[in-house]
């Protein structure tokens, strides 16, 4: 199947209330405007400078999500036109966005990563320090970042159940946290497991795969 096909097929499988990023890394900006002209404005990318020069070639209506690890010396690439931050892991990383938003005349939405899989190879904080980092008075004092929401990794497997759990572990820390603290996204799941993700509550997935076909 084509991109703009996969696409309308994906579309069509997903609810109102649930939002597509195309995780368009690593692929030519002849197969991200293909899923432009099918329909799609959400791209997600894991490399800063990557990002920054398809940003520059895109159409201007194009929201670009940085969905992976986010080095703080990196930042100022993204910050003029980056929509939303996805995997944020710590204090000092929100600190720099806040600088980095500030210098933009911005506000930069983001979300918190938190750790989920039990592989050691993830990111993230943990449910804990989360709900320590929202309440605190410094966070307060960022006025140029918006914490939208949460975003988890899940373990690279095929059980089912396995996934089920950690999804659920991200869910049960969003409600906790999401009324105190106005939270409406849940980033979580790809395109092996986005639909068991919507299943435990996901709100925002990460599809490459299954738009663009496998990376080579």
């Amino acid at each position: 199947m084509s991109i703009s096909e996969n696409i309308t097929k994906l579309t069509k499988q997903l609810s109102e209330d649930v939002t597509l990023v195309a995780v368009s890394k690593t692929k030519p900006v002849s197969d991200l405007m293909e899923a432009y002209k099918a329909g799609q404005r959400i791209f997600g990318e894991n490399k800063i400078q990557e990002m920054a020069s398809k940003w520059e070639e895109m159409p201007k209506d194009v929201q670009w999500h940085m969905i992976g690890h986010v080095q703080t010396n990196k930042v100022k690439y993204m910050a003029p036109f980056v929509s939303l931050i996805h995997a944020v892991d710590s204090f000092k990383l929100l600190k720099e966005i806040n600088k980095q938003a500030k210098k933009n005349d911005r506000v930069i939405d983001c979300l918190l990563q938190i750790k989920i899989a039990e592989e050691d190879s993830k990111f993230g904080m943990d449910a804990a320090d989360a709900g320590v980092l929202l309440a605190s008075e410094e966070l307060k004092s960022l006025q140029n970042i918006k914490i939208k929401g949460l975003m988890g990794m899940a373990t690279f497997t095929e059980n089912e159940k396995q996934l089920r759990s950690e999804f659920q572990k991200l869910k049960k820390c969003f409600n906790n946290l999401m009324n105190t603290y106005e939270l409406s996204i849940i980033s979580l799941g790809m395109s092996s497991d986005y639909i068991i993700a919507i299943s435990e509550g996901s709100t925002m997935i990460r599809v490459g795969s299954a738009i663009f076909g496998e990376r080579v």
